[in-house]
């Protein structure tokens, strides 16, 4: 026997096959290895659901699935971005597919191992075993992440990185990552193009674009992805930061295409199924926006990766076809996601947005003007997001279509616009969600010229010698509007030119508390994206916890595992 003390009998195992004899195979060989409990299942959305309730010390999942239109890579690819994946999980994925670049790729996002067919038990264990050694090298970067501390965290990914320690091109993705994070954007990027002229490796190059995004150097960042996907079209992180690059731009049609090939791609994935749709649905593509929405709502509705926002969307869609039954259902899927959900304020909004969209349909007209009063009262509340703007307004458009309007709409159309006009393409989808209503579009693109006035007119002063004047007029416009723009913008200012205004810490302190209350540094635009759980494109799923491995053995040449 070539295990010699077993080192895996506390752990348990996953096995993903559907093929029974296959699967059998790997359970047996798994047992043969000792470890103490081993599930299967033959579908990936079994396995989706239980990798979402539970965590397993080894997953073990074959690659291509006959008889699913998924691969074990969509189910890998969404488990990572949603932070799904603990990470003292070993994900060994296992493939008959034998060219380098399918390989790589499976590598590339498990940052674990990956198998060959055929495979002996003596190999399938090496890999495990060389996984877990990887986890215990790097147990003082995680504990750090863990314990918040990360500073500390990104100080020992450098000096891996710098002394070239086992799993230093790892090391540095995670310490990239947390530069990142922790808005260090410039030295995140140089973090990455170190990497890169040690080894070219796809995701620094990705992650150069991301630097550049966040930087605001869009343009560039587009360059950079378009260099990297001429070199490696099938490499699918790379197609989500070039539609968020294209859509930041506000070229939506080009976002559309760029997104619609990475659904091509993954034609399971949850994330990017919704993000897709719901772009096509807000710019005019509605049939086929609801297709998208519709197919990731039957693939995902009880995963956390789901958002209940594509529902909401097709309730509206339900209600412009008078299609009373499938207005019903829609009520009756965002109950459940209401019941269930951890967090439940958002969820029971966009209940509440369905139910008054059923109570329309039912002509119900003092239900529906009681409801759209509360949500209009409520537009200057701190919990009312770009979503709910969106929202309102595709109600407000539909009550003005039906000759039922409220005492005053154009007031909180105005509102909404000059509170989330932050954007071109951010003031664009907010004029897409009017349903139409050409008044409302052109309102809220009203909303957004006067805001760049305002902060025009704001920056003028500072050119004249007077900084504390552009801090104050852009502070005084935020508290009223609470325009992110316009927050963000006083803040940038107050920070460059602290030394030269007398009541910087006076002004510092209002700034900050409408940051913290407004949370005005966040994207506003979810476009399919679960906000409670989730990892940007390209990006490494950083753990919530930290489960030590095994001390087994010695550790190898990362070169094997991180391509």
């Amino acid at each position: 026997m070539f295990v010699s003390p077993n080192q895996l009998h506390d752990a348990t195992a996953l096995v993903i096959e559907g093929n029974p004899q296959s699967r059998a195979i790997l359970v047996s060989q798994l047992r043969e290895l000792g470890l103490g409990t081993v599930a299967q299942c033959s579908r990936l959305s079994d396995a989706r659901r239980k990798l979402e309730v539970a965590a397993f010390d080894v997953v073990i999942c074959e690659q291509f699935f006959e008889r699913e239109s998924s691969s074990g890579q969509d189910l890998l690819d969404d488990l990572r971005r949603n932070q799904l994946l603990p990470f003292y999980t070993v994900f060994v994925m296992i493939t008959a597919e034998a060219s380098y670049s399918k390989v790589a790729e499976a590598a590339e996002s498990a940052l674990d191992a990956y198998l060959l067919k055929p495979h002996t038990g003596a190999k399938l264990y090496d890999r495990i075993l060389q996984a877990r050694l990887r986890k215990r090298a790097l147990h003082d970067i995680f504990t750090a992440i863990d314990a918040q501390d990360f500073e500390l965290a990104s100080n020992l990914c450098m000096e891996r990185f710098e002394s070239r320690k086992p799993f230093w091109l790892y090391a540095a993705r995670i310490g990239a990552e947390l530069l990142l994070r922790n808005g260090r954007v410039a030295d995140a990027q140089a973090l990455y193009e170190a990497v890169i002229e040690a080894k070219t490796l796809p995701w620094a190059r990705l992650g150069v674009a991301r630097a550049q995004l966040e930087a605001g150097q869009t343009t560039r960042a587009v360059g950079t992805l378009e260099s990297l996907i001429q070199d490696d079209a099938g490499y699918v992180d790379a197609y989500d930061v070039m539609g968020r690059a294209q859509f930041e731009l506000g070229n939506f049609q080009n976002a559309l295409s760029t997104f619609k090939m990475a659904t091509t791609l993954t034609p399971a994935s949850i994330s990017r199924l919704l993000k897709h749709g719901m772009l096509a649905y807000f710019t005019g593509e509605r049939s086929e926006g609801l297709e998208l929405l519709d197919r990731a709502t039957r693939i995902g509705l009880d995963s956390k990766m789901f958002d209940p926002q594509a529902v909401v969307l097709i309730a509206f869609a339900r209600l412009d076809n008078n299609d009373q039954r499938g207005l019903a259902r829609c009520v009756d899927q965002l109950t459940r996601l209401h019941e269930r959900a951890w967090e439940p304020e958002r969820p029971k909004r966009l209940l509440g947005i369905a139910q008054t969209l059923a109570a329309l349909q039912a002509s119900q007209t003092t239900q529906v003007l009681n409801d759209v009063r509360d949500m209009v009262r409520g537009i200057y509340d701190p919990g009312f997001d770009f979503e709910a703007a969106c929202n309102l307004l595709g109600l407000l458009a539909r009550l003005a279509a039906r000759s039922t309007p409220i005492e005053d709409m154009t007031s909180p159309v105005d509102a909404m616009g000059m509170r989330f006009c932050t954007s071109r393409a951010m003031t664009e989808l907010l004029a897409c969600a009017a349903n139409g209503n050409a008044d409302f579009s052109e309102r809220i693109r009203k909303g957004h010229t006067q805001i760049l006035k305002i902060t025009e007119q704001a920056m003028t002063l500072t050119l004249k010698g007077n900084p504390q004047g552009t801090v104050v007029q852009l502070l005084t416009e935020s508290e009223r509007t609470l325009n992110a723009k316009l927050v963000e913008s006083a803040y940038q200012v107050l920070q460059r030119y602290a030394e030269r205004i007398p009541n910087a810490v006076e002004l510092r302190e209002r700034i900050d508390g409408l940051r913290a209350r407004f949370d005005t540094g966040a994207p506003h635009a979810r476009l399919g994206e679960n906000t409670t759980a989730g990892t940007a494109p390209g990006a490494v799923s950083l753990p919530t916890r930290y489960k030590p491995g095994k001390a087994e053995g010695e550790a190898a040449d990362e070169d094997e595992y991180v391509r």
